[in-house]
């Protein structure tokens, strides 16, 4: 029995170092969103954060700015979605199916 325990814990150790290692991986990570046939893209890292933001000053109306606000938060939306998808993916390959209570994707 304490040999299987044994060869369990270290089939989590491995586990955890593989998810650290993948965390650190997501953070310089990129994906982007775009909206309005590019003039407005958003790129995130894969830990869901906003690393930039580009507005093609074409896009940018006075007289419509909820046009530009609708732009911004579609490419920021879509950034976001892959950037998840991304990480669940990254994920997915070291913990299967298993649920990890805590762990940020």
């Amino acid at each position: 029995m304490g040999g299987n325990m044994q060869k369990m814990m270290k089939q989590i150790q491995k586990m955890q170092a593989e998810i650290e290692r993948i965390q650190l991986e997501l953070g310089n990570d990129r994906v982007e969103g775009t909206a309005g046939g590019g003039a407005v893209r958003a790129v995130a890292d894969g830990h869901q954060s906003f690393v930039e933001i580009h507005i093609d000053p074409a896009a940018v109306d006075p007289d419509d700015v909820e046009m530009l606000q609708d732009l911004v938060m579609a490419a920021c939306n879509e950034a976001i979605r892959k950037s998840k998808q991304l990480a669940e993916s990254k994920m997915a390959k070291v913990t299967g199916s298993i649920s990890v209570p805590g762990l940020k994707l």
